[in-house]
Parts: C-alpha cells; structure tokens; sequence
C-alpha cells in the first residue's frame, strides 16, 4: 500500500526530484499510520484482490455500455417508453468501505446518482435515467455490485 501511495505520488506531480520523493514516502507512511489507527479493520485481513479487480472490471464494462446508453438518450428523439425515477434499493451491507463503494460506483456509471441513505433502514435511493423494470434493477445492482462488495470487505 505504502508503494502504491508513493508511485501515484510521483505520478501526480509528474516529478521524480529529490523533494517529490520525501515528499512521496512521508505521504505514504503517514496515510498508512493514520489507516491503521481510524481504518475500519479490527485486525490483520488479508485483501481479496482478485475479487476487487473483477468488481473493477464489472464496474468498468458497465460504465462504457451506460455512456452509450445516455448517448443515445441524448441523441435520439424523445421515447414515451422511457422514464426515469427514484428507485430504493435494500441493502444487506452495513460496512462503510462496502457504502462508500457502491457510492463510487453509482457516481461514475452514467445513467444513475445516490439520492439518500437511510442509515435505520439501511436502503440507498438512486435516481436512475432509464427506469425499465426496477425489480430486475434491484436484483443487477445488487448482483453486480453488492454482492461482490460484500465479498471483499465484509
């Protein structure tokens, strides 16, 4: 983790000087420390890094085919068929990497953007541009997304 930090580091000041690379290392160690401190985890865990770089692909793949989706919503002449809508969404998550994932994930698929989170009952609302079946959204969302979240925090 400390490496990745100190890499993106040097990539975002697109600088290997002297000064960027103290700079880079006293970021990492001190992100690290202070993690290990507030971070949700009680104890050692060991990642599920294979899981989160499918999630990673899953996400990927449905962000391309969303930007398309809204393309042609933008583009095309108005569908009385289509119409958009506040859809809640029952979570089985409680854990907060797992939210604040999913919040991630809704923000950058196009086509969809977090509403609320109702903390007592533990259900998210979106507002989804294209609202065809929101039973088959509910079960997509929470097989595509949820589910594998759960899997790697939780």
């Amino acid at each position: 983790m400390k490496t990745l930090l100190f890499v993106v580091w040097l990539l975002l000041t697109q600088s290997a000087a002297l000064v960027q690379m103290v700079a880079g290392t006293a970021l990492a160690f001190g992100a690290s420390a202070i993690h290990r401190v507030l971070g949700p985890h009680a104890g050692p865990r060991r990642p599920h890094l294979w899981r989160a770089a499918r999630l990673a692909g899953v996400v990927a793949y449905d962000i391309v085919l969303s930007n398309i989706a809204v393309m042609r919503i933008v583009l095309a002449p108005a569908n009385p068929a289509r119409r958009a809508g506040f859809l809640p969404i029952p979570l089985d998550t409680r854990h907060r990497g797992a939210l604040a994932a999913l919040s991630v994930i809704v923000t950058a698929t196009p086509g969809t953007s977090w509403a609320g989170y109702d903390s007592e009952r533990n259900v998210i609302t979106l507002h989804v541009l294209d609202l065809r079946d929101e039973a088959d959204f509910v079960r997509e969302f929470k097989t595509r997304y949820e589910r594998p979240l759960q899997e790697i925090f939780e």
